[in-house]
């Protein structure tokens, strides 16, 4: 095949990375209990847990909470880094942690959303995630004719 090395590369396309292990249910469990745990301590408010478990690729689960003030919010995002790295989970990565209305964790598999009142209203996640918009598809089905 005539080409260079990087033209060749170029055509195969990316490498496949190899499949990260699942995560166990009970790990799972043990690193949602950190999360809940940490944001309740910070006073976090309407703490909810999702899950997102074969409806998403992305996570296996969604902890949305509350913070009242963007200080509040940013020093429950670094508490919360610093629970997990304690409990022996990897280091998280975080967006918006430098002052504004909703911070985003990545945990690895479980997604955290801390918002103020305002925004979260504003993107409603629970509606958008939560089994209540499963249930709903479902009742709005229409039924098959005989």
């Amino acid at each position: 095949m005539p080409g260079t090395p990087r033209k060749k590369a170029s055509i195969a396309g990316p490498r496949r990375k190899k499949a990260l292990p699942k995560t166990s249910a009970a790990e799972l469990d043990r690193m949602q209990a950190v999360i809940v745990t940490s944001l309740e301590d910070d006073k976090a408010e309407d703490v909810v847990a999702i899950d997102l478990a074969g409806r998403a690729s992305f996570a296996d689960r969604m902890v949305i909470a509350t913070g009242l003030a963007d200080r509040q919010i940013s020093a429950m995002a670094t508490h919360l880094n610093e629970q997990l790295v304690k409990a022996g989970f990897k280091k998280t990565r975080m967006e918006g942690a430098g002052g504004t209305d909703w911070v985003l964790i990545d945990a690895g598999d479980i997604i955290v959303h801390l918002f103020k009142p305002e925004s979260r209203t504003l993107y409603a996640l629970e509606k958008m995630w939560g089994a209540e918009l499963d249930e709903a598809v479902t009742e709005a089905e229409p039924e098959p004719e005989a």
